[in-house]
């Protein structure tokens, strides 16, 4: 019995689709996850910087006003309209030889304050919210009769941010160890 071989152009069109599904399973294995992981940095590192940012525009609104603010639209028009903001960030520094700009530059290029709204990786808005503390205090008179109720609301002497995709936070609503510290210092 004579037996006939396959036609060459069978043999070519298995070659063609083994080579196709390694290219697929290359592309999916390898070429895939590295940019997944190259764009989780590129997040990480960027939503990091825009943190330190608003810390230090928190901390300059504490030097100027004497407490922290939960309002991330009064913080941005502080730091582009101050002008205790500009002497700061204008002010020659003669330790370190140059300008003492307390805002650190962007991945994605300058520092500008409209970058402190929203996190780079889903466009959210960051979680800043500041303590409320209520001292109340009861004055009595000496037959032990109530006079009054001092009652002193304290707004923001404590702030704390959170990124809203994860990336870490800043400061502490409890604890004062922790106000300007981050998660990942």
């Amino acid at each position: 019995m004579d037996k006939k071989s396959d036609a060459w152009y069978v043999h070519a069109a298995l070659y063609l689709v083994i080579a196709i599904l390694t290219i697929i399973l290359v592309k999916v294995a390898i070429v895939d996850p590295r940019d997944y992981v190259a764009a989780e940095k590129y997040y990480k590192t960027e939503s990091r910087l825009r943190m330190d940012n608003i810390k230090e525009a928190e901390i300059l609104w504490a030097r100027k006003n004497k407490n922290f603010t939960d309002n991330v639209d009064s913080l941005i028009y502080f730091v582009k309209n101050d002008p205790f903001v500009d002497s700061v960030t204008t002010t020659f520094d003669s330790l370190i030889m140059k300008i003492a700009n307390p805002f650190h530059p962007l991945n994605s290029g300058e520092f500008t304050p409209d970058s402190l709204k929203l996190s780079p990786k889903t466009y959210s808005l960051y979680i800043l919210q500041i303590d409320t503390s209520l001292v109340v205090d009861t004055v009595v008179n000496r037959r032990g009769k109530i006079t009054r109720i001092d009652t002193t609301i304290t707004l923001g002497s404590r702030y704390f941010l959170e990124d809203p995709d994860g990336y870490g936070t800043i400061g502490s609503l409890d604890n004062d160890a922790l106000k300007n510290t981050a998660s990942w210092e």
